[in-house]
């Protein structure tokens, strides 16, 4: 049972004189007139136990996008049910409107559009629905909370999808769709073509170029070259405490995800296999032997649910969870963190392993505001910042100059900027012939 603000008027509208005439039965008789009055508003009221729920709502939706979250309230009794309904997601689904007013008559059905915009990835959930059905008079109520479950999936948004065409360009001329080509380790003859002015002579072939003497002078022919396909791509995301971490106020996990999906749409589309791993002590996700849109689906919705763990990363594992993906040579890239030679000791002891026989990638994100607090020193309390964050930069670049030691590549840049230099290192190793 509810009581409305018309209730409350109601009893202070007639307190109110009572108490200056004072006489203690009016008073009494008042508030025995108001508790009947509500009572039978009360067993007039339309039962919600009565109503019949269901709901309809799409399966997945990206974060930072808005979904309609559509609730259907059926009244098959005979008494009309006329007042609020509140439909209780969480508070990470953003649920607008928080309440919306409700006014079924006896034998049909109402619609109730409650707008979603979740600020958090993984599964956003509404356990249940609270229906309050007043009276006729609208003093009392009838409130009742029925399960009514329902579940969204909130998937990362892979905004760093924007650099793809311009990544995907640069493929295609590594790959000789334009007249720039290439001479790596890695890469393969393509074919034969007219020289043209830019062409580096070592690419000259002067057996075909004789071949193709006239008499009016021979015509220079190039060799073409494309770097070589179906090579192996390992991503695996550092998800423990470290990744938890909000620089930028985005947590550092989700910047790896972005990182991931970009690589991954970029290697699927130049002929390479990848395959990604989450591990911090356990496999916490995995998806192997995807190619193309399905990759991309298998990967935004495996890492939907996963959050952080408060847990130390367990990096003696990570060799033998390569081997497990793959035994020839790969591209493995290491999402973590890099901040700090104390979080970075059980990386650097594991790198030889993997730089033994694969082309290793460190990926690590940066804060900006510890670069802007180097430029700060107008006061004492400036300038002491100012020296934590010079000391925190030479601590990040000497993990870094260690990793580098080892055999490994480092990458790091702000949130923003770390998926597309990851995509560049990429391309700039594709383009040496080092994959």
């Amino acid at each position: 049972m509810a009581v409305s603000g018309r209730f409350v008027a109601l009893v202070v509208f007639g307190v109110a004189p009572i108490v200056l005439i004072g006489q203690p039965w009016a008073l009494l008789a008042w508030l025995l007139l108001v508790a009947a009055l509500a009572t039978l508003d009360l067993l007039l009221a339309g039962s919600p136990r009565a109503v019949r729920l269901s709901r309809e709502l799409p399966a997945r939706v990206r974060l930072g996008e808005s979904v309609a979250s559509i609730l259907l309230i059926a009244n098959p009794g005979r008494r009309r049910v006329r007042g609020m309904v509140r439909d209780g997601w969480s508070p990470s689904a953003v649920a607008e409107p928080g309440r919306a007013p409700l006014d079924i008559p006896a034998g049909e059905q109402r619609t109730i559009t409650t707008t979603l915009t979740p600020f958090r990835r993984g599964e956003r959930r509404a356990a249940h629905v609270t229906i309050r059905s007043f009276g006729p008079l609208g003093l009392t109520a009838r409130q009742a909370t029925m399960i009514a479950p329902g579940t969204i999936t909130v998937l990362p948004p892979f905004n760093s999808r924007k650099h793809l065409p311009s990544r995907l360009a640069r493929l295609r001329e590594l790959d000789g769709a334009t007249s720039v080509m290439v001479r790596g380790q890695g890469t393969e003859f393509d074919s034969l073509r007219d020289y043209v002015r830019g062409d580096d002579v070592r690419s000259i072939d002067w057996r075909a170029t004789a071949r193709r003497a006239t008499a009016s002078g021979p015509g220079l022919v190039v060799r073409t070259w494309r770097p070589e396909r179906d090579r192996r791509v390992v991503i695996v995301i550092d998800s423990g405490r470290t990744s938890a971490a909000r620089i930028d106020n985005e947590p550092r996990i989700d910047t790896a995800f972005e990182s991931a999906l970009l690589l991954a749409a970029l290697a699927s589309s130049a002929g390479d296999r990848v395959d990604m791993v989450i591990y911090d002590r356990r496999v916490r996700a995995r998806v192997q032997g995807a190619t193309g849109a399905e990759l991309l689906s298998r990967m935004v919705s495996s890492m939907a649910p996963v959050d952080p763990e408060l847990i130390e990363m367990d990096w003696t594992a990570v060799p033998a969870l390569v081997r497990s993906i793959t035994s020839n040579h790969a591209l493995v890239v290491l999402a973590t963190t890099i901040d700090a030679p104390g979080t970075s000791r059980g990386l650097l002891a594991v790198l030889p392993q993997l730089t033994r026989k694969h082309m290793v990638v460190v990926a690590s994100v940066t804060d900006p505001t510890v670069l802007d607090a180097t430029q700060q020193r107008s006061n004492r309390d400036d300038v002491y910042r100012a020296a934590a964050a010079e000391r925190a930069l030479l601590d990040q670049s000497r993990v870094a100059a260690a990793v580098r030691q080892l055999g490994a590549e480092v990458v790091t840049a702000a949130p923003q900027d770390l998926p597309p230099a990851l995509a560049d290192a990429y391309i700039a190793l594709k383009a040496a012939g080092r994959l």
